[in-house]
């Protein structure tokens, strides 16, 4: 499986940035899928995933009521909105995907996800 994140940017705190994240090859074995972040020197975090059939969601507390993931399965497509952002908000972000679960339940955890994409990095100011 391969994946292909865009759209970051720069916006200001307050703003929104919608992400993408196309997969190809073999996204009939996807179980789910995710968005990760990694800011200068601290570890990647998990911020939200998403079930590939089902459609059920789970996000990191910190993201809660700002961001929403969604997934398009006839465009092997999966997104993030991303509202009221705050510079905190500002990293690196991710997107992986999960073909092999051991446990049919959404993951937080980065070594849990088999492929990743390369990133796309997301600035706001203050």
């Amino acid at each position: 499986v391969q994946l292909q994140a865009s759209g970051g940017g720069l916006v200001q705190a307050g703003g929104s940035l919608t992400l993408s994240c196309a997969a190809s090859g073999g996204t009939s074995v996807i179980y789910a899928m995710g968005w990760f972040r990694q800011a200068p020197g601290k570890e990647r975090e998990f911020v939200a995933a998403i079930t590939w059939k089902g459609g059920s969601t789970l996000y990191a507390d910190s993201v809660k009521g700002r961001f929403t993931i969604s997934k398009d399965n006839a465009k092997n497509t999966m997104a993030l909105l991303m509202n009221s952002l705050k510079p905190e908000d500002s990293a690196v972000y991710y997107c992986a995907t999960e073909i092999r679960p051991y446990r049919r339940v959404l993951k937080t955890t980065a070594e849990d996800y088999d492929y990743w994409g390369q990133g796309t990095q997301v600035t706001v100011s203050s």
